[in-house]
């Protein structure tokens, strides 16, 4: 992707998250090979030529923990740290206001931190098609779609089941457009683009890239970063 064409490429780092399901542990700063985890998902994006700015997103709660940590690490890229929102659709909107110069923008769960710089660079190649794109991978499990009772209803075909992740990469005014018209909760960004009949293109994402929303999480993170250590 030539630079003509990326112009300039802004990241959104979401970790507003208030860690319900963490047993009392805060996840954000929960140690990944010995760097808190948020730093582990901030760090590829700071390191990915193509991404010019970083906004990271957290609570109210963690701005002072994150402002030392955005210090400590020297990261010249992140231009803001901005407060979340009550639902995570405001936290984005939040990155969006402080990024209206990038072409591209970049959204990450702050909560991943396996990603890595070639899902980054991937995102943009697949994006260039549609001007929008997100990680995902081929579900291994089979999936029931039940009724309000639990009921199985039906059981769609595995070979067309993907499970979506971050990152997720949109032309700007794309994502934007999506945001100005979004109705009711939203957990995934690229799902915004498909309401509104936008063509959303996967891309390879890696089953390493985990979420980390329990102890369990974070405990197999540790032991996926072990083996992929980089």
């Amino acid at each position: 992707m030539s630079q003509d064409t990326v112009q300039k490429v802004g990241a959104i780092i979401v970790a507003a998250g208030a860690s319900r399901r963490m047993d009392g542990v805060d996840k954000l700063f929960a140690l990944i090979g010995g760097q808190p985890l948020l730093a582990r998902a901030t760090r590829p994006f700071q390191d990915c030529p193509r991404v010019h700015r970083i906004v990271i997103i957290v609570s109210r709660e963690k701005e002072k923990l994150c402002r030392s940590l955005v210090t400590g690490e020297g990261w010249s890229k992140v231009s803001d740290i901005c407060l979340g929102g009550e639902r995570r659709q405001d936290s984005v909107v939040a990155g969006l206001k402080r990024l209206t110069d990038c072409h591209w923008l970049i959204i990450h769960d702050g909560a991943r931190p396996l990603v890595t710089i070639e899902l980054i660079e991937n995102g943009l190649a697949a994006a260039e098609e549609t001007g929008a794109a997100a990680a995902a991978v081929p579900v291994t499990d089979t999936i029931k779609l039940v009724d309000d009772d639990r009921i199985v209803r039906k059981t769609p075909p595995r070979q067309n089941l993907w499970a979506v992740q971050t990152p997720q990469v949109f032309r700007s005014a794309i994502i934007a457009e999506a945001y100005s018209h979004a109705r009711g909760e939203v957990t995934d960004d690229a799902s915004l683009v498909e309401q509104m009949g936008g063509r959303v293109k996967l891309y390879p994402g890696s089953y390493a890239t985990i979420k980390v929303t329990t102890p369990d999480d974070l405990a197999l993170a540790e032991v996926l970063w072990q083996r992929y250590e980089r």
